[in-house]
């Protein structure tokens, strides 16, 4: 138990410091894909699975880890991914960025991630555990993609690696912007600097995130946890050890979640960006609303965007990848409400006031 404690919470800090400090946020970047044309965070989540696909192969190769992705639903894993992308664009963050935001302060973050391990909870052991098995019933396939196409694992690899280098080639050979960013006067030196102040690019960012998921597998299954990073039932055995006092779903999940938040806070206090900030109203209904939406997608899809989106992508699930379009097409979806027709409803007023200013 204490090997459990003292791993979870290692890898957990370590993953919140790193998030917090690199604003590796999914959520902003499945957004920023169709708001603003602009996909660097996409192909920087790309990079993250490349690296833990890798060190997933090698793992496997060595001994260490056996990996079985078994069987999925399809109809499940689409439906529940779309409304955890909706969910996650109103809760202002996706599973670990709801946690690591948390860390700093975040009280709208705090509301979402309740509801989300809540709703979590009742969708897997509560009142809406039929519907969610009800929606995991249809179209079970295999979720392997080496034995259901034939196709070697390290075919695939090659594939990922093939695909990922071109889009981060293509990214860095773009010509930087020539308008100077203002930065702030640099406070600190040395290791103070490197951890707490200095700015990443993404792709840094998400070499440091692949490591870190990809030392998750060997850590997890020391405790006889099967898997790598998963946020959303460690988040449900939270409520339901809190609920019922059953100790025994105090696993190394549950101790990773806990070490996000810990990770996230100590990243933010040595940045001094650590604050207690309330929202209003309507932010408040929208992370309530997400984080509602997050809780019952995630456990109808099987997982979350770290758990399918990072974690089942690398294993080379089909469900991951799956997972990975569908949530991000929930995102599309509600940004469209929350900030494309909004923007396009205020240029048309602009439009319509300068018109009339001409006519005058």
């Amino acid at each position: 138990m204490i090997w459990t404690i003292f791993s979870g919470l290692i890898v957990g800090a370590l993953l919140g410091f790193v998030m917090q400090r690199t604003r590796f946020c999914l959520t902003g970047g499945f957004r920023d894909m169709y708001v603003q044309k602009n996909n660097k965070m996409f192909y920087a989540l790309l990079v993250a699975i490349t690296i833990q696909a890798i060190g997933i192969f090698g793992l496997q190769a060595a001994g260490f880890i056996t990996i079985d992705n078994g069987t999925f639903p399809i109809v499940g894993t689409i439906i529940g991914s779309f409304i955890f992308g909706v969910g996650i664009i109103l809760a202002g963050g996706c599973a670990t960025g709801t946690y690591y935001r948390a860390g700093e302060g975040l009280i709208g973050s705090w509301i979402a991630l309740g509801f989300y391990a809540l709703f979590a909870a009742i969708s897997k052991f509560g009142i809406l555990a039929p519907i969610n098995k009800r929606l995991q019933s249809y179209t079970v396939a295999n979720a392997d993609m080496s034995v259901s196409t034939g196709v070697p694992y390290w075919v695939w690899l090659v594939l990922l690696v093939g695909i990922t280098t071109f889009f981060v080639v293509k990214t860095l050979r773009k010509p930087k912007p020539t308008i100077a960013v203002p930065r702030l006067k640099q406070r600190y030196t040395g290791i103070r600097h490197i951890l707490f102040e200095r700015r990443y690019h993404p792709f840094v960012a998400a070499i440091a995130v692949g490591l870190i998921a990809m030392i998750a597998w060997p850590m997890s299954i020391s405790t006889g946890r099967e898997g790598g990073l998963g946020i959303t039932t460690p988040s449900a055995h939270i409520v339901q050890f809190l609920t019922t006092g059953n100790v025994t779903v105090l696993d190394w999940g549950v101790f990773l979640v806990l070490g996000i938040l810990v990770g996230s806070y100590i990243a933010a206090k040595g940045s001094h960006e650590f604050k207690w900030r309330l929202p209003d109203i309507k932010t408040i209904r929208n992370s309530a609303l997400g984080g509602t939406f997050m809780g019952f997608g995630a456990a109808v899809a099987g997982g979350c965007s770290i758990g399918n989106g990072l974690v089942a992508t690398a294993a080379l699930s089909w469900q991951g990848w799956i997972a990975l379009a569908s949530m991000i097409l929930g995102t599309w979806f509600m940004s469209y409400f929350l900030f494309v027709k909004p923007l396009r409803a205020a240029r048309r007023q602009t439009q319509s006031v300068k018109a009339q200013s001409v006519n005058a």
